[in-house]
């Protein structure tokens, strides 16, 4: 493979990456004319560098999931002593191997409560239609194929393939195709604590979780699913009580309760999982991203014990037919022990807990300075911030200033890398930094924010 060395080189590689790449989640009419964003060449800590020799904060951890930061030497080397002793071999028909079972194991002792039982993925999205296929199973032998809904919230992102996409509560995902999978309903009213414990007078009630499920009927419901802190759809943090809350209403109807850990999983939110928080345990959980900081593709739908044995119980002698080529990867699962192993060695999970009181610092400065920062937040290195043209009234930009996106142009000049959201017309930024940031590198983020929020007002004004 040639490397690239020159303006040449560069310049050939955004022809070929424009004529023979079809990239996710990206205008294809602006990569057409302009070819990729950034070619990243390499990757070192918290920072990547491009092939221009330009160098980045990474503020997203690539896409929420570099949670140890680039370029670690030990997960090479343990993938290569793996695929030299066993590159690959299948987890059907109940054929396993060590890796699997020790990263099971492993997880175990790190996850709430009783789940103790992984079922490896290739990743978020087949995690999340995993776990709806459990659910769904679940009910069916239990002689009750009625209850197939998947009641889902507004906002939150569960992935890209059909049932993920379905589950998905986010405009734009949803009208990409024609259709979308049967059974799967949303929730519009989020972190409404009051609804959730039953209060039908509250003017939220009827798009809460409880107003759905009540009037689809409990009877038909198999499940609900959501994001501990949502992410992709604009980084919400509930408020706390709201996730007891909901823990409560699935026992009230028997409804089994599935969290999406995909980005805040493997202490993202400060704590190991998300739902840590606030102290609950769902019936299903689903991992990726962090479980392997992205070095090697994996993910897992963590299930409790208790459910575990209730299906075989009701399975009899029969077969689970569900399952994917590269469920758990002897490679994949080596990857994520020895990823898991640095996340406890380092105490990054302190560490992000730690960073967040510093962002938040940084915050409150930038919201004393300038006029059109506010609503920031962040839980462990997870953070937001918005941008308005009148804070105090709460007025936004006009969305043809296309404010947000161009606030992330000015900190990706500077070298910081982070996300626009801008859905329903919101101009927010998202950061997700890996969790080995120390405390002055998130100065360098505040001070780059800094100035770019000069440079956006100096432009619009």
């Amino acid at each position: 493979m040639s490397l690239v060395t020159n303006a040449v080189d560069v310049e050939q590689l955004r022809e070929l990456d424009k004529k023979h790449v079809f990239h996710p989640v990206t205008s294809l009419k602006q990569h057409q004319e302009n070819g990729p964003t950034l070619i990243i060449k390499e990757g070192n800590g918290i920072h990547v560098t491009d092939v221009n020799g330009k160098q980045y904060i990474d503020g997203l951890s690539s896409l929420w999931n570099v949670n140890i930061g680039h370029g670690r030497e030990e997960l090479a080397e343990v993938a290569k002593e793996q695929m030299t002793q066993l590159a690959y071999s299948s987890s059907f028909q109940g054929m396993s191997h060590e890796p699997a079972i020790r990263l099971a194991e492993k997880i175990a002792s790190l996850t709430p409560g009783d789940l103790n039982v992984s079922f490896f993925t290739s990743g978020g999205s087949e995690s999340n239609d995993s776990a709806f296929k459990i659910a769904r199973h679940y009910w069916k032998l239990k002689g009750q194929p009625e209850r197939n809904k998947i009641v889902a919230l507004k906002r939150g992102y569960h992935g890209i393939t059909i049932g993920a996409t379905s589950a998905t509560g986010i405009e734009q995902f949803q009208n990409m195709a024609t259709a979308q999978a049967p059974g799967f309903v949303h929730a519009t009213t989020r972190f409404n604590t009051n609804c959730e414990l039953g209060d039908r007078t509250d003017p939220d009630f009827a798009g809460s979780f409880r107003g759905v499920i009540e009037k689809e009927g409990p009877e038909t419901v198999a499940a609900i699913i959501l994001e501990p802190v949502q992410g992709a759809g604009g980084l919400f943090i509930p408020q706390d009580g709201y996730l007891q809350a909901l823990r409560k209403l699935c026992d009230e109807y028997g409804i089994l309760m599935i969290t999406d850990e995909v980005i805040t999983g493997f202490g993202r939110t400060g704590k190991m999982f998300g739902v840590d928080n606030w102290d609950v345990v769902p019936d299903l959980m689903s991992v990726a991203k962090g479980i392997t900081s992205g070095y090697s593709q994996l993910g897992a739908v963590i299930i409790r014990e208790s459910l575990r044995d209730e299906l075989v119980e009701l399975s009899g002698d029969g077969m689970f037919f569900h399952g994917f080529t590269y469920s758990g990867h002897p490679v994949a699962c080596s990857v994520a022990l020895k990823n898991l192993e640095i996340i406890e060695r380092e105490d990054l999970v302190a560490n992000a807990k730690k960073m967040e009181a510093v962002l938040k610092k940084g915050f409150s400065y930038l919201e004393e300075k300038h006029p059109i920062f506010t609503k920031s937040r962040a839980l462990g290195l997870m953070a937001a911030f918005e941008l308005y043209k009148d804070r105090e009234n709460e007025i936004p930009f006009d969305p043809t200033l296309a404010v947000a996106p161009r606030f992330v142009q000015e900190c990706t000049k500077r070298g910081l890398i982070i996300r626009p959201v801008i859905f329903e017309g919101s101009n927010t930024i998202v950061m997700a930094p890996p969790l080995s940031i120390t405390e002055e590198q998130v100065e360098q983020m505040i001070a780059i924010f800094d100035e770019s929020l000069t440079a956006i007002a100096t432009s619009i004004s």
